[in-house]
């Protein structure tokens, strides 16, 4: 049986010129940023590997339905037309448009939760965590013990541990949680997929005991292809109706339509609840805009529509996922240590394991994405200790993060194989001097999301 390489689904209409930075320059760059890869100008960046949020490529519909928006300010028809597709894809009752994902969370929890109360999730992505503790809530991390465990193959690793779940209902009360979070795919644990069956079996959980519960659904397309190559019984399942099929089992949703929504910017929040839709449009009034706009320009909203049916399309989201593996397929062969097995929008190298000489608190994975910027010119994301690493408020003492880990993020729809064989060149040399990498203490910081405005110095020995 012959295999055939597997083709971008789609031509090339428009371009951006990339503008080839010396190492020199990026040195400069790099002093002038105080070593925080979020403060490198755009334009000094060759392979951006930052984030997938907002920086993939729209398609020619999409660019086509932005001449249809609709800007009133009220009873926009583009909504109507977002809403009408969210509800026919996802089935819920309310659909809330935001301006993006960090603005649906901050609205769920600010009219669901309080001082003191615990929200359960598999992991916690940063913005997530960021706005629960800033209304005092408690965020607590419960994902099976595989999925803290790099190399483990379990296909997946996203998927939330039931019996903690329980333990902690029993421990805490369910009166203390406001609601139960899953995050589809799983971006702090390595963009992991969650089972049907795991999505079915946290439900039964939640539901003697009333906790509604709700998916930080962000990348539910490639949550829902990763279920129909790998989970038993849905081979033959449309992406569709998987995608159905995970919203059945929720109250709710966040979804930050930059990821999987492939705009630039959007999002919407999703509820049953029909008091709780009311509260939250009342504060979207007061802090968004009107609910049938939510922040966004009627041609953004058309964007985000075409977008949610678009990715949807399986020769897309299997070239999406065989992107991915490439790149991680060929970092593990050369000596990387990754996340295993490669997740769906990112590869996570181990960086505590790969710069096994860089104590968690010099920050690995921090040291590992300044050296690949100076090396080549390419933006990549720390999610380790400067990340989720906890200060002790009285007495400073910090506890890292339980990974150390280094985010390689494609967007979508955006290069092309040879950008990233490029960034697997530019990849062998730094390994090939992994011992020269020094460790980077922080010299500034923020209480909230520190890794975003953080400044660092490079530590000399």
């Amino acid at each position: 049986m012959s295999f055939r390489t597997i083709i971008e689904p789609f031509t090339i209409k428009s371009v951006e010129p990339i503008r080839m930075t010396t190492k020199d320059e990026r040195n400069r760059a790099l002093i002038k940023a105080q070593y925080n890869l979020f403060k490198i100008p755009s334009r000094m960046v060759l392979i951006d590997l930052l984030t997938d949020s907002g920086t993939g490529a729209m398609s020619s519909e999409q660019w086509a339905a932005i001449m249809r928006g609709d800007e009133s300010y009220a009873g926009s028809t583009s909504f109507e037309r977002l809403e009408s597709t969210v509800r026919e894809l996802f089935g819920f009752s309310h659909i809330i448009p935001t301006h993006q994902g960090r603005a649906a969370e901050r609205i769920l929890f600010s009219t669901t939760c309080k001082k003191g109360d615990i929200i359960p999730n598999n992991t916690h992505f940063d913005t997530t965590r960021g706005n629960i503790e800033f209304l005092g809530a408690e965020a607590v991390d419960l994902v099976i013990p595989e999925g803290l465990e790099p190399r483990n193959p379990h296909p997946f690793k996203g998927n939330m541990d039931i019996l903690k779940l329980k333990n902690l209902i029993k421990k805490r009360g369910k009166d203390n949680i406001p609601l139960c979070l899953l995050t589809i795919t799983n971006n702090s644990g390595g963009g992991q997929p969650v089972s049907m069956q795991n999505i079915r079996d946290v439900r039964a959980v939640l539901d003697p005991h009333n906790i509604p519960l709700y998916l930080d659904a962000a990348r539910f397309a490639e949550n829902a292809y990763f279920i129909k190559l790998r989970e038993k019984g849905y081979e033959e399942v449309s992406v569709k109706e998987i995608i159905h099929e995970m919203m059945s089992f929720a109250d709710g949703c966040t979804v930050s339509a930059k990821k999987d929504g492939l705009v630039n910017i959007g999002g919407f929040l999703c509820t049953n609840n029909d008091l709780l839709a009311q509260k939250k449009k009342d504060l979207l009034i007061l802090t968004e805009g009107f609910p049938t706009y939510g922040g966004l320009a009627g041609r953004d909203i058309e964007a985000m529509e075409v977008g949610l049916r678009e990715v949807m399309n399986e020769d897309y989201l299997k070239y999406r996922l065989t992107e991915t593996q490439y790149l991680g397929e060929h970092l593990a062969e050369m000596g990387y240590h990754t996340i295993q097995p490669p997740g769906g929008h990112a590869i996570y190298i181990d960086a505590k394991a790969t710069l096994e000489h860089i104590s968690p608190l010099n920050y690995p994975g921090q040291a590992l994405a300044v050296e690949l910027y100076k090396t080549g010119g390419i933006r990549s994301c720390e999610i380790g200790s400067v990340m989720f690493g906890k200060v002790e408020p009285k007495t400073k003492r910090e506890e890292p993060a339980a990974m150390e880990l280094l985010r390689l993020a494609l967007p979508r729809r955006t290069h092309t194989q040879s950008h990233i064989d490029y960034v697997l060149e530019v990849a062998k040399e730094v390994l090939d001097r992994k011992k020269e990498i020094k460790g980077l203490k922080i010299t500034k910081q923020t209480t909230f999301l520190r890794h975003f405005t953080a400044s660092f110095e490079p530590l000399l020995s």
